[in-house]
């Protein structure tokens, strides 16, 4: 999970939407914090990519003061990512931000795979005791 993204940035969602029809097939997505007008409509999409899916947040939660506006988690791939370019900049690693959109859950962080991360695991983890999910 990116190093922007808290705990108390998920406590308020309740849903996880997907509009790409295809979320199985992608390897990794990238997720960022938003700042929108609602806590569930699709957002509005600004960046160079697709936008794959998105949090909807409950009625708990309370836009900023200053802003009027809700902080929202969005998953999205870029254009060189490696969905679109396999032979590419991601043909193996990934981009910091990038979760396997399999372990996504509403209000639960997404965590980086073998998969996600196109390699072998480190052997660094190994070493530790530590074991990345696989699936």
């Amino acid at each position: 999970m990116s190093a922007l993204i808290g705990p108390e940035d998920l406590a308020h969602e309740i849903d996880i939407v997907w509009v790409a029809p295809d979320i199985d097939e992608l390897d990794y997505v990238r997720q960022a914090l938003d700042r929108v007008r609602g806590r569930r409509t699709a957002p509005p999409f600004h960046r160079d990519g697709r936008l794959v899916g998105y949090a909807i947040l409950g009625s708990d939660a309370r836009a900023s003061r200053a802003s009027g506006t809700y902080l929202r988690r969005v998953f999205w791939v870029a254009p060189h990512d490696r969905d679109s370019a396999p032979e590419g900049l991601y043909k193996s690693g990934a981009p910091s931000e990038a979760v396997d959109p399999r372990t996504v859950e509403a209000g639960v962080e997404g965590s980086k795979t073998v998969r996600s991360q196109a390699g072998p695991p480190s052997a660094l983890p190994d070493y530790r005791g530590i074991a990345l999910p696989s699936a």
